[in-house]
């Protein structure tokens, strides 16, 4: 059986379910199950290759000692264990020793439930994972698209598809950066770890060593601080052959910015930050009383700002209304452009995001400057902006037709020979000072269409809107009287 038919029949054994409710809820319980199976086939790898290697799962809570046996416990017996023995068990490990891998599994356990309420449901799905094995280079390559497909549709679950950046996109900026091997990468919201995969692949086809591996491996950073997207992300980074994920589950708000060092930066930022989010436990206390601010978006505007080397280079999605809007919304976008070369602006459609948010996003990409005082104090001297249009013919996204990497090849052909034309202009620093750095600029090159009409065709139209209003006038006297 193919690796997406083993899903599909995984989903249909969960639809039986009584505990599960809700798409979210099925990938958070295939989620951990899968989690789990990744995670204990990579220990007997590890016990192969090492011997001085010891799994952090106490042995009876191993995969191969509960769940592989096809004949295995079922029934209540198997739903008392997990959610009586396992699960405690798991969110119980010792963390004393300072093994990573343990700390990922407690992570996972932690945050993430047993929903399911048939232990015989339980044992067969337990039974379909068996038909994959994570050891073997195919099924882990063949199942990372599986997996990819799994991760998109939990865009299409509503509220969990803030965590799902799509491909098109990480993609594409992870091409532009071209973040390097030895380079510290760090995504603050990496959701389901989107970015960082890319980043891994786009490195991997230059690296062959176990030391070069090791060393991606470091470099590669992550925090998430909701529980499930936390174990997306981390099993999606092993399926990308990273032993141990360097994914922290923390808020990335929550320590002050005079508490980071100069060894805490980092070479590249790709982000997709969290935006029209309140900020949570008055974290806005960790940032300068001049850029306080409940939007999350801006704090981690400056969060990311903050913790760039200087020569460091960003890729970031923002919405609109980060562009725009005086008080601290202008401090922020003033500081962007003196404490970094902001040189490009892509301004997206706004169904990218469908369904879970309809604003409209851009890509921003900036680098970090050494202030040079005798010029200029803004390291931006001008921003060249793109808009980026739906396919011919195409009137928005949408689930079936989602945003593709192909799209963005000009702008790829473009970026190296900027010239403007009728989708891309470019605004000088002199322009936004006036402006009072309002980075929210319409493409200046499109004539907005004139509808024509006839003198009878407006009357109609006109006679039309007043029978429409009498109406409603009518409707209001009869509700008041």
């Amino acid at each position: 059986m193919s690796i997406s038919g083993v899903i599909e029949s995984i989903r249909k054994i969960m639809w039986q379910d009584s505990g599960l409710n809700g798409d979210a809820q099925r990938l958070e319980q295939l989620g951990w199950m899968l989690f789990f199976k990744v995670f204990c086939d990579k220990d007997q790898e590890m016990e192969l290759m090492d011997e001085a290697y010891e799994s952090p799962i106490p042995e009876r809570f191993r995969w191969e000692n509960w769940a592989s046996d096809d004949e295995g416990m079922t029934g209540d017996e198997l739903l008392n264990f997990v959610d009586r023995e396992l699960f405690p068990a798991l969110r119980n490990l010792d963390l004393s020793t300072g093994n990573q891998r343990a700390v990922i599994v407690h992570e996972v356990f932690d945050g993430n439930n047993n929903y399911m309420k048939s232990g015989i449901n339980i044992r067969k799905v337990l039974n379909k994972l068996n038909e994959i094995d994570f050891n073997s280079t195919k099924d882990r390559h063949s199942f990372g698209d599986v997996y990819e497909s799994l991760l998109k549709d939990l865009q299409s679950a509503g509220k969990s598809g803030e965590f799902y950046t799509p491909r098109a996109i990480t993609q594409f900026i992870t091409h532009i950066l071209d973040p390097k091997l030895g380079e510290k990468i760090l995504d603050p919201a990496c959701g389901t770890g989107g970015y960082l995969t890319a980043v891994i692949e786009n490195i991997k086809k230059n690296v062959s060593s176990v030391e070069d591996l090791k060393l991606l491996q470091q470099n590669i950073i992550g925090w998430e601080y909701k529980p499930l997207p936390y174990l997306l992300a981390t099993t999606n980074l092993i399926l990308h052959d990273i032993e141990i994920p360097n994914i922290t589950f923390r808020d990335s708000l929550d320590k002050p910015l005079s508490e980071y060092r100069e060894k805490d930066r980092v070479d590249v930022i790709e982000a997709n930050p969290p935006f029209g989010g309140i900020v949570a436990n008055n974290n806005e206390n960790n940032f300068p009383q001049n850029y306080r601010t409940k939007e999350s978006a801006d704090l981690f505007l400056i969060l990311m700002i903050h913790l760039l080397k200087i020569g460091g280079r960003a890729g970031i999605v923002l919405p609109d209304g980060s562009l725009t809007g005086d008080g601290v919304k202008q401090r922020v976008r003033e500081k962007l452009l003196k404490d970094c070369r902001l040189h490009t602006i892509i301004r997206l459609p706004n169904s990218v995001f469908q369904p879970y948010a309809t604003v409209a996003t851009n890509l921003l990409f900036f680098d970090k400057m050494h202030h040079n005082n005798e010029t200029s104090d803004f390291a931006t001297q001008e921003v060249w902006y793109y808009e980026h249009r739906l396919p011919e013919g195409q009137k928005s996204y949408s689930k079936t037709k989602t945003i593709k990497e192909a799209e963005f090849d000009p702008i790829k052909e473009w970026w190296n020979n900027r010239e403007e034309s009728e989708v891309c202009w470019k605004v000088d620093i002199d322009t936004l000072r006036q402006r009072n750095f309002d980075l929210d600029i319409k493409n200046p090159h499109k004539v907005e269409e004139v509808q024509e009409f006839s003198s009878a065709e407006l009357i109609e139209k006109l006679s039309c809107s007043l029978t429409k209003t009498n109406k409603l006038l009518s409707e209001l006297k009869e509700a008041i009287g």
